[in-house]
């Protein structure tokens, strides 16, 4: 995927090299090529942030049950 991303970079500054005024080619470099970018990176990276928010989840359900078990052991024997 981030090959992909690098080509498109690399093609826009190209792009925006050729453009007659600095303030065009910050434009060009910034409008056709950072933000929908950003944007679609983003967008494909959805999947992966959420499959991490739910093993983080899953992983902190195990440990408060771990810690609950533990707990009930030590308030049994005393």
């Amino acid at each position: 995927m981030y090959i992909v991303a690098i080509a498109w970079i690399y093609v826009v500054f190209m792009m925006s090299i050729t453009e007659e005024s600095v303030v065009a080619a910050v434009m060009t470099f910034l409008l056709y090529g950072l933000l929908p970018l950003a944007i679609i990176l983003y967008l494909m990276g959805t999947p992966k942030r959420k499959r991490e928010r739910q093993q983080a989840e899953k992983l902190r359900l195990e440990e408060a049950a771990r810690v609950a078990a533990a707990s009930g052991k030590d308030g049994e024997t005393k």
